[in-house]
């Protein structure tokens, strides 16, 4: 049975103080409606319909990136999550089987929770609303429930002494028959406190119906909403947390687990090592076996098998490195394959390149690949050995076991086994040096006396 993904994304954020709407604010690199797609994922969604307001062509640029197939549509007027949902439905016209909310601003509800839910579905509950147990219930609404029976959700502004005495809690995430959640809506009203279309009051209606509900239950952790800077911070945390238990459980050593920094795709091999404050950016790759040294970042990028990679290295988007490659201090790769057993160890910056196995790359080389307008690429062969502080003008290339000698500009292409000298000729001029220094003091010594 396929499944129907609507996500509310409307809300302006206000209290995040931003011109950005607020489920565009990242956590671990994502936006955090990003969050909410990938928790709903696992109901493997044939329909997911994003439903924003504020900011509405900034939502839909980023949802286009993450998935062009996700269904943008928009709240214009702030009156309610039954009215949210509502907007979603021409989107949905035919959609069969469940349909989940979620929240864009609520990132950590897990895939898991979603197929409990589905189940409770499956058994012929109408309406599964999540709920869970917060250790201080607060304004939350909450779930009566008769039994497993959930008979009614009463929002804290409209709920009696006695209702805000219960401990469950709504997280407003609901899953419903497809068909069957827009026609509830359709009875939903507005007369309370808020003046609001509470999707709350379809568990009511189903009910009167004669519909079957229940809840599921989820922890706490999960339902963390994102409102302000602060709940900003804190869901960081909360991930970063989460990805480096994950990355130990994985295999992973990380020396100081604390001050390394994952993203949401992040994906690391066993046996790897990752040493203190590095930090992965979104699109990072790093195969079984590979060190990732201190004081690295690394983003867009993938790294081989047994590759040694830092410290202070800088890996940017399209960085492909092949196994036992050597990347070390203050090197910075971009848009560049670097194949089997090649080193680039110190200061250099190589872009818009290739550099076959085996190649040794020396201290101070640049492939300067930008004449202003263009990018323009740069060929290393294997087995060639540049010489330190060696300049690569792109468009160029290098032989197979060619060598450029150090301190040369490279303009033209060098062919296999060829040595390469793009310097001018040295010339000493004996004794000039104390001449020329005596010269400077002497001057120095006659300004200093001037200015007395």
């Amino acid at each position: 049975m396929s499944a129907t993904l609507i996500v509310l994304a409307a809300g302006q954020g206000t209290r995040m103080n931003s011109d950005l709407p607020k489920v565009l604010h990242q956590v671990a690199g994502a936006p955090l409606f990003a969050h909410a797609l990938a928790s709903g994922a696992a109901l493997s969604p044939a329909r997911t319909v994003l439903v924003a307001g504020h900011g509405i062509d900034r939502v839909r640029e980023a949802a286009a990136e993450l998935d062009p197939e996700i269904t943008v549509v928009e709240q214009a007027e702030q009156l309610g999550t039954a009215h949210a949902v509502a907007q979603a439905r021409p989107a949905l016209e035919g959609a069969t089987g469940d349909a989940v909310v979620l929240y864009g601003d609520t990132p950590f509800i897990s895939g898991e929770t979603l197929r409990r839910m589905a189940a409770a579905r499956a058994e012929g509950h109408a309406v599964v609303v999540l709920g869970f147990e917060p250790v201080d219930p607060a304004r939350y609404g909450r779930l009566v429930m008769e039994g497993d029976r959930l008979a009614r959700i009463v929002e804290y502004k409209d709920a009696s002494e006695a209702e805000r005495a219960i401990g469950l809690c709504n997280s407003g995430v609901v899953m419903a028959d497809a068909e069957a959640l827009f026609d509830l809506i359709d009875a939903v009203g507005n007369d309370n406190a808020s003046g609001e279309y509470y999707l709350t009051d379809i568990v009511a209606i189903a009910n009167d119906k004669g519909l079957s509900c229940t809840a599921v239950t989820c922890p706490e952790a999960e339902t963390m909403g994102v409102n302000t800077r602060g709940d900003l911070v804190r869901a960081e945390a909360v991930f970063q947390q989460a990805a480096r238990s994950a990355a130990l459980e994985d295999g992973v050593t990380l020396t100081a687990p604390e001050t390394v920094f994952f993203s949401h795709d992040t994906v690391v091999g066993r046996d790897s090592v990752v040493e203190p404050n590095v930090v992965f950016g979104p699109g990072v790759s790093v195969e079984s076996g590979a060190t990732i040294r201190a004081f690295s970042h690394l983003e867009g990028c993938h790294v081989g098998n047994g590759a040694v990679i830092g410290p202070y290295a800088r890996l940017r988007p399209g960085a492909e490195l092949s196994n036992d490659v050597r990347v070390g201090n203050f090197v910075e790769i971009k848009s560049a394959q670097i194949s089997d057993g090649a080193k680039v160890n110190h200061l250099s910056y190589i872009g818009d390149a290739s550099i076959g196995a085996g190649t040794n790359v020396g201290a101070g080389t640049i492939t300067c690949n930008y004449d202003g307008v263009f990018k323009h690429r740069t060929e290393i062969g294997e087995r060639a050995f540049i010489g330190s502080d060696t300049m690569l003008v792109a468009p160029v290339s290098i032989g197979d076991e060619a060598m450029t000698a150090s301190g040369s500009v490279i303009t033209c292409d060098v062919p296999e086994g060829a040595l390469a000298l793009g310097r001018a000729r040295q010339v000493n001029k004996d004794g000039l040096a104390r001449r020329m220094f005596e010269r400077l003091k002497s001057l120095k010594a006659k300004s200093t006396k001037q200015v007395k």
